[in-house]
């Protein structure tokens, strides 16, 4: 048995958790979220648990017995607390800005790049320079923010770029001392 399958999920006060035709909604504070359960994974409601159960000990279906709990343990999460992933810019003249639902971002370009914020996923550039994607999706705001990263990711040398807060940067050393 899947160490994270058989734990029992419970239901916070306040969201509601339905099951129709293999799709799992959750509604709650901050919004509605919904995800698909496999074929071989069943969803059991007791009272204000939810426990998972898998068909066959097939390997398929035994990877998925973890996984399927650990998703709907997310969209719960994500209706009552949200999610939230913090970037840093390292760099000088690095600097982002919000605007509506657009990020502006000046990250070393000869021109500043635009984002627009996907539904359900808000920008926000904190005291310190740093850049907050908050959101209820846990999968959206880990996304939009390896985006945003990815248009200029750290380099080794000097350590210049996007990265999350607390990534560790390995660096290189430079060119030392002139040939002889």
């Amino acid at each position: 048995m899947s160490r994270v399958g058989k734990q029992p999920l419970a239901i916070p006060p306040g969201v509601t958790v339905e099951l129709e035709n293999r799709t799992v909604t959750v509604t709650g504070p901050r919004g509605r979220l919904e995800q698909e359960l496999p074929d071989a994974i069943t969803m059991v409601r007791t009272g204000e648990e939810l426990r998972f159960e898998r068909a066959s000990d097939l390997p398929t279906d035994r990877s998925r017995h973890g996984l399927s709990r650990t998703l709907v343990a997310n969209l719960i999460a994500g209706v009552t607390e949200g999610f939230e992933t913090v970037l840093e810019m390292v760099g000088v003249g690095y600097r982002a800005e919000v605007k509506g639902d657009h990020l502006l971002l000046n990250i070393g370009f000869s021109h500043p790049v635009l984002m627009k914020a996907p539904e359900g996923i808000q920008f926000a550039v904190n005291a310190d320079g740093s850049i907050s994607v908050k959101g209820i999706n846990k999968y959206l705001v880990g996304q939009v923010a390896a985006n945003i990263r990815a248009l200029r990711p750290p380099e080794p040398y000097k350590g210049k770029g996007v990265r999350y807060r607390g990534e560790h940067v390995r660096r290189k050393a430079g060119k030392t001392g002139a040939g002889v």
